[in-house]
């Protein structure tokens, strides 16, 4: 039997619903399987948090979350709480302290979703974002002079280590090997950002040149591969991309497969010396939060992402066997999908679905 420590952090918003969803299905999913066993460790860290201690986490958070496997997250951020104080105060910690310096996001069309794309159907879009996830545009380092006068000053610095650069570009190369046409796409903008874009050009190059030749590799400028996404989405297998502008184009994605309710998310520490976190891209919502309306697929297809990682292909591809066939069905689906369901009554549908793969 293989147990599983999860620290669960709900979080905020249609966080606490979505995770509690995805739980329902992965104990229900341990039960059929008889292999594995996931222990759960909750904890009340977000904006509620925030309101009632001034932090969003206790100082000492990440020495209390290293010792677990994984990580399971809802989502953070809620009005009165500024952005900056829920991300800076939470996600990034985890994400830095733990070195998930890869943020993978999947982009496809699922079986029974209508994409906003005309003509791009289930099968057609099938590819992967790799985001840098540590450093990049999302750097803490720079500050304000002045604060307040006309002659104020804002520095915002954007930081590229050869490093950080490396192991992700690697890495994605890698993952692109794997793939049938191994395609490889890195996201620049080296005609505008003049330091930064060129040497993460450079390397991109370097690393396609020395160690995976049978990898077909080409750089898009920013601009125009947002365009692609939309245009032609079809031809990518894999895309690397910085912080920042894997941020954006992830979220792009979630559109053209037809719901950011259902995109998923893996921050990822590849040597697994640390806990590697996995989240639903979609926010808190708070516009839903409390109705029992949240689409829970993205936090579902997170932990089919996070049974991948624990070596458990095999019940991470029935999870998404399971969902496919209930949005083909049709009959249920979330309001975000055009129905009427609750987010129980999609999660009961899917764990059906796979205890009639079980029997």
């Amino acid at each position: 039997m293989q147990t599983v420590s999860v620290a669960v952090i709900p979080g905020d918003g249609i966080g606490i619903e979505t995770v509690q969803a995805a739980r329902r299905l992965l104990d229900r999913l341990a039960e059929l399987d008889g292999g594995i066993k996931f222990a759960y460790t909750e904890f009340p860290w977000g904006c509620a948090y925030y309101t009632q201690h001034g932090e969003m986490a206790p100082k000492d958070f990440l020495s209390t979350l290293r010792s677990f496997e994984t990580i399971m997250l809802g989502a953070v951020g809620y009005p009165g709480v500024p952005d900056h104080v829920s991300l800076w105060g939470l996600l990034l910690p985890i994400r830095r302290g733990f070195e998930q310096y890869v943020n993978m996001r999947p982009v496809r069309i699922l079986r029974g979703v209508t994409s906003p794309l005309r003509g791009r159907n289930p099968g057609d879009v099938n590819f992967v974002v790799i985001r840098e996830n540590t450093e990049g545009e999302y750097s803490s380092m720079g500050g304000r002079l002045h604060t307040g006068f006309p002659h104020e000053v804002v520095v915002q610095n954007t930081v590229f280590t050869r490093l950080g650069t490396e192991r992700v570009i690697r890495y994605a190369y890698r993952l692109a090997a794997k793939a049938p046409r191994k395609r490889l796409c890195g996201a620049t903008k080296s005609n505008g950002i003049n330091w930064a874009m060129p040497f993460w050009d450079e390397v991109f190059n370097q690393i396609g040149e020395t160690e995976f030749p049978e990898v077909e590799r080409w750089l898009t400028h920013i601009d125009a591969l947002a365009a692609n996404f939309v245009l032609k989405p079809d031809v990518y297998d894999v895309v690397v991309a910085s912080n920042l502008f894997g941020d954006i184009l992830t979220d792009l994605g979630g559109a053209v497969m037809g719901s950011i309710g259902m995109a998923p998310s893996a921050n990822i520490n590849p040597e697994r010396k640390y806990p590697s976190m996995f989240e639903p891209v979609h926010g808190s919502a708070p516009d839903i939060a409390g109705k029992g309306i949240a689409n829970p697929v993205g936090q579902i297809w997170s932990s089919s992402m996070m049974l991948d990682h624990l070596g458990r292909q095999d019940l991470g591809e029935a999870v998404m066997t399971a969902v496919e066939d209930v949005l083909e069905e049709g009959r249920v689906r979330t309001p975000d999908l055009g129905g009427r369901s609750t987010t129980n009554e999609m999660v009961d549908a899917i764990i059906a679905r796979l205890e009639a793969r079980f029997r």
